[in-house]
């Protein structure tokens, strides 16, 4: 059996051969498996909504085993707090525990945006901006998990 990664976001650190263009070194990738049974595969960002990216096309299956072991995993996209203050300059400063909402860049590097509670709305929420902030990996990968459940739109009944 050929050890494949498991499905998930990683970053490239090899341009994978043969298709240097479509998956170069140092990007986003997500590495899936078709429901079908197929080939694992891996595939770039198509378009980012809510700070959260949706895969593109064209997804390319996984031949070369040795370059799957060059992948860098990375965390999933989603809610998380911080592990301690993090100072932005100019006197800025987001708290230790604070909730962000974590995203990346096209080249897989990590993108926090501060939860915001805005005073003025009737609604009892919390708003990402569409601004963030990148980090490093050594902040990225000490950042907690954060269970925030998403709530469905509900269904429009006939």
């Amino acid at each position: 059996m050929i050890d494949m990664p498991e499905p998930g976001l990683y970053r490239t650190t090899l341009a994978y051969p043969g298709k240097e263009d479509e998956i170069p070194a140092n990007a986003l990738v997500y590495v899936g498996n078709p429901p079908n049974g197929g080939l694992t595969f891996v595939v770039r960002p198509g378009a980012n909504r809510k700070n959260q990216w949706f895969w593109g096309e064209p997804t390319v299956p996984i031949r070369a085993t040795s370059w799957a072991k060059s992948l860098k995993s990375l965390p999933p996209e989603g809610f998380y707090t911080l592990p301690y203050d993090l100072d932005l300059g100019d006197g800025g400063r987001w708290v230790k525990n604070a909730i962000v909402q974590l995203g990346y860049n096209g080249e897989g590097r990590g993108i926090i945006f501060v939860g915001e509670r805005h005073d003025a709305d009737d609604a009892n929420v919390l708003r990402f901006s569409d601004r963030g902030v990148v980090v490093d990996d050594n902040l990225l990968f000490k950042l907690v998990w954060a269970p925030i459940l998403p709530v469905a739109k509900p269904a429009i009944e006939p």
